[in-house]
């Protein structure tokens, strides 16, 4: 499995259990989560990151469609699509994360 397959993974786990401490765990502690066109964010540092799913978690989970390790695209659930850009920390953690619809 990939990291961007884990992570993905690990964000769906998410969504169906609400455990977004956990998933925040993911990112770098220095870490930044931006999303293009969409009027959140950007959001810098691990806990600002739990602090926005905690505050507006998404309702839908996600499939791969192109599994990159630095550029991937996805499908939602309900059927948009967009691409995820990640950039990862030497210790495997999410060191950014950038998301933009179709």
């Amino acid at each position: 499995m990939s990291r961007t397959s884990d992570h993905v993974d690990a964000f769906n786990h998410a969504v169906t259990t609400g455990d977004w401490e956990t998933f925040a765990d993911r990112f770098a502690e220095d870490s930044s989560m931006s999303f293009v066109g969409v009027p959140a964010g950007p959001f810098h540092g691990r806990t600002a990151i739990a602090a926005a799913y905690r505050e507006n978690p998404p309702a839908e989970t996600m499939t791969l469609l192109e599994d990159g390790d630095h550029l991937a695209r996805f499908q939602w659930s309900g059927g948009g699509t967009g691409t995820m850009e990640l950039a990862w920390a030497p210790d495997g953690t999410v060191q950014a994360l950038a998301v933009s619809f179709d």
